[in-house]
């Protein structure tokens, strides 16, 4: 045994294990590679071939012969004696395949005979219709593309234990088509947002994932230590500080599609790894990136659902543009009464309930009020806008309320918060300024001190730059409301999670 390397469990007599091994050593000592170096080149997916041909014209009188390759894995079998029947399935869709002892030999239809569910093998045959009147593909050649060791979950059930699909995220995906159309409808999403934004001239750009600040987000960052530099570095938050550092440099529209990073809790929707869209479009305040934002989004989920529409929970969720727009102050008043610009201290506590720590500021207060009585309340897509100035430390001050507001919003669909933004500063001095009074206000729930303000960045600023206003969009959330999920978890592939009690 090689140092280092664990010890492998030998299978037990007559366990599936050993049975499976047992039949890997027999291909092998046929001269059989379980494992070929060339894979099966040039194949045919299984979905094209099915919506290619109607199996009533293909029933009816003499046709042409169409042969198909096909690769897949072995998700169920039936037959003894002289007929084979499987069922193979990729990506696309599942097809039936059978083999017959008269056509294909002793020697050919034995390994077919011998094949396992799970097994990934290639196959090239004759497309058929059954008595049932279903497609088939009569079996000319099976080729062994991958031997499975172990017995897959049940492949016609699905696996329910959500402890395996999180942990086991391939058995889940081998297992529940759910699970599958979930993570599809997340690549195109993803690949439908980099489409939209590509195609109106915003230029995708890369920034550093380790920092030499934790930057651009009022997030507890994870730590490392690069040894060569002898310094502490820290996983992005966010990607906001050096995108605008771009537009400075003289790129204007601007995204970032990427993992960010938070040394947080676990909850059903939050994860420490998660994927963020963070954009800024030049020349534009909040009010033009809340119109940018309500028309992308608007635009992708058609694309990828077919209509603006989703069903979730009992109720019909419309992301068609326009969103409502409503500013916090007015939303706390129709909720509670309250106006949170003129009311004192106690009347905001009052609201939550609950103890308050008695360091809380303003913000941090109508904040807390926000999460906890208006957004719960929001299930069609809403701005609420004008937002606590100190929680924005990069955006313009609010006009009307500038020592209290600024131009900030959050953009809650379904009770939850899927993006947020603001117009944001290219006032160098007031840059400076705001990281200082950040820097001073410490969280009443942080466990550390705040981190140093980046000059860098206010150095950037000092050059000179276009206004411009930014927001950040949070893929996991949006996907769980497109994909019907209830937790974060089902819509990243493979999710942090606490260590496993076996």
């Amino acid at each position: 045994m090689t140092d280092g390397a664990p010890a492998k469990a030998e299978p037990s007599e007559g366990s599936p294990e050993k049975v499976r091994r047992e039949k890997l050593e027999r291909l092998r000592a046929a001269g059989v590679d379980p494992y070929p170096h060339e894979g099966f080149p040039n194949r045919d997916k299984i979905g094209e071939i099915l919506a290619a041909h109607d199996p009533e014209q293909l029933g009816e009188g003499e046709q042409p012969e169409f042969a198909y390759r096909i690769a897949g894995r072995v998700v169920g079998r039936r037959g003894h004696g002289k007929t084979i029947f499987l069922d193979l399935r990729d990506l696309s869709g599942s097809i039936q395949a059978y083999a017959r002892l008269d056509a294909l030999g002793q020697q050919a239809f034995g390994r077919v005979d011998a094949l396992d569910i799970g097994d990934a093998v290639g196959i090239e045959g004759v497309l058929h219709v059954t008595k049932r009147g279903q497609l088939a593909i009569a079996v000319r050649e099976c080729a062994m593309l991958g031997k499975a060791l172990r017995d897959p979950p049940d492949l016609f059930h699905g696996i329910s234990d959500v402890e395996v699909r999180y942990r086991q995220r391939e058995l889940d995906l081998m297992a529940n088509e759910e699970s599958r159309r979930t993570f599809l409808l997340r690549a195109k999403l993803v690949a439908a947002i980099r489409r939209y934004l590509d195609e109106r001239d915003f230029v995708e750009v890369e920034t550093p994932i380790l920092q030499t600040l934790a930057g651009g987000a009022a997030a507890r960052p994870f730590t490392t230590h690069h040894h060569a530099l002898n310094r502490e570095l820290f996983l992005r938050t966010a990607t906001e500080l050096y995108l605008k550092r771009a537009i400075v440099g003289g790129f204007e529209n601007v995204y970032e599609l990427s993992r960010f990073f938070r040394n947080e809790g676990l909850s059903p929707k939050h994860n420490p790894e998660f994927t963020m869209l963070e954009w800024f479009l030049c020349c534009a305040g909040y009010e033009g990136v809340m119109t940018f934002a309500e028309e992308m989004l608007s635009t992708v989920v058609e694309q990828v659902l077919g209509t603006t529409v989703v069903e979730r929970g009992g109720q019909k969720i419309d992301f068609k543009a326009p969103w409502k727009r409503v500013t916090l102050q007015e939303a706390i008043r129709e909720e509670t009464g309250v106006d949170i610009l003129s009311a004192r201290r106690e009347e905001l506590v009052e609201l939550l309930g609950d103890e308050v720590d008695p360091g809380a500021d303003w913000a941090w207060i109508v904040d807390e009020i926000q999460g906890k009585l208006i957004e719960p309340k929001l299930v069609q897509p809403t701005f609420l806008v004008d937002l606590p100035r100190e929680l924005w430390p990069t955006v313009k001050p609010a006009p009307e309320h500038p020592e209290l507001l600024g131009e900030a919003f959050d953009g809650v669909v379904d009770r939850m918060e899927i993006i947020g933004g603001g117009t944001d500063t290219n006032d160098a001095d007031m840059q400076r300024e705001n990281f200082v009074r950040q820097r001073q206000r410490r969280h009443p729930e942080s466990e550390e001190a705040p981190y140093p303000s980046d000059d860098e960045f206010v150095r950037a600023l000092e050059y000179g730059s276009l206004p411009a206003g930014g927001s950040g969009i949070g893929i996991d959330r949006l996907t769980m409301i497109l994909a019907g999920a209830e937790n974060l978890r089902d819509v990243i592939l493979f999710p942090s999670m606490r260590p496993s009690q076996d």
